[in-house]
């Protein structure tokens, strides 16, 4: 199923989530970098959600950051 990619920025937490679809209670999360929490579909370990902990300290330091995953992106509704 495609879904289609959103980002939510929480700037009191300074957390950055991006989404394929809402966090729920069954997924379970794992830490895969320093700050970077991955929530996974508890059936097809898929990565849903992503949370990015202390997004604009990083973004201060650096101008880009890199997260320890590929990615295939393609346009939604195109195969």
């Amino acid at each position: 199923m495609d879904s289609k990619l959103t980002f939510e920025y929480d700037r009191i937490g300074d957390i950055f989530y991006i989404n394929k679809c809402t966090p729920y209670p069954e997924q379970e999360s794992t830490e895969i970098d320093d700050g970077v929490v991955a929530r996974f579909n508890p059936e097809t370990n898929e990565i849903e959600n992503l949370e990015v902990m202390f997004f604009s300290k990083r973004l201060s330091e650096k101008n880009w950051f890199e997260l320890p995953i590929n990615a295939d992106f393609s346009l939604v509704g195109l195969s």
